[in-house]
């Protein structure tokens, strides 16, 4: 059953980086890959051939899903499961094993489970390592993302209440707290806080976008944080982007 938890929580950071690479994320990604590059010899050494054509085959087609590992691996639909139910050992031979053998690239996020898991699992994958282009836009969409980019095993050993008080356009107060290895997101503050931040809205948000220096925002007090700021970087390493 634990085994199976953390491949399920491992396959959701992968699906967004991977099954959705040519999709607003990954997009988004790419993009700024273009504009950070040089030049034409950087943004080779950054981005293959096949992976400019694939982009280019989404805009001109519309992207496509990389579904088919997930429909072939996990057969759910009555009218696909009987060979499974029937010989599951051939099954994982036949359709699971050739595709966990395939020589091909991964895309995950730099910090995630899905980084440690394919690297030590798939010796036949490549990892490539791309930012998930996952930004949020609102407070609300910041904190409806955590349970979703929660990075259990990079939470090992933490153990802390966050207080979030954010304030300016969109005033918020929630409570984060991180322990056994999950993270749970609640309206209000609750229980006693290890950590409290208090944060204008737009400067957070622009801290999640990079956009924003940390320190800077600290020294102007937009950010201020009440509390070890351990906890805050231990915070962060839960949820990379």
């Amino acid at each position: 059953m634990a085994e199976t938890i953390i491949f399920t929580l491992v396959f959701k950071s992968l699906w967004f980086t991977d099954n959705y690479r040519e999709f607003m994320g990954g997009f988004t990604d790419w993009t700024e890959t273009i504009a950070d590059s040089k030049s034409a010899s950087d943004y080779r050494k950054k981005v293959s051939a096949s992976e400019s054509a694939s982009m280019w085959q989404s805009l001109s087609f519309k992207p496509n899903y990389k579904a088919a590992y997930c429909i072939a691996a996990c057969p759910a639909g009555e009218d696909v499961i009987a060979p499974f139910l029937s010989d599951r050992k051939a099954f994982i031979k036949d359709v699971v094993k050739p595709l966990q053998d395939k020589t091909e690239t991964i895309y995950v996020v730099p910090g995630s489970d899905a980084e440690n898991y394919v690297a030590k699992h798939f010796p036949n994958k490549t990892v490539k390592l791309v930012s998930s282009g996952i930004r949020p836009q609102s407070i609300q969409g910041f904190l409806f993302g955590l349970p979703l980019l929660f990075q259990r095993n990079q939470s090992e050993g933490l153990s802390a209440i966050y207080h979030f008080t954010f304030t300016g356009s969109e005033s918020r107060r929630a409570t984060v707290t991180i322990q056994n290895k999950m993270v749970r997101v609640q309206e209000g503050h609750l229980g006693k806080a290890d950590i409290s931040v208090t944060a204008d809205s737009k400067t957070w948000l622009g801290f999640l976008g990079k956009e924003q220096n940390l320190i800077w925002a600290l020294l102007r007090c937009k950010i201020r944080v009440s509390g070890s700021l351990k906890l805050l970087q231990a915070f962060g390493k839960c949820f990379p982007a």
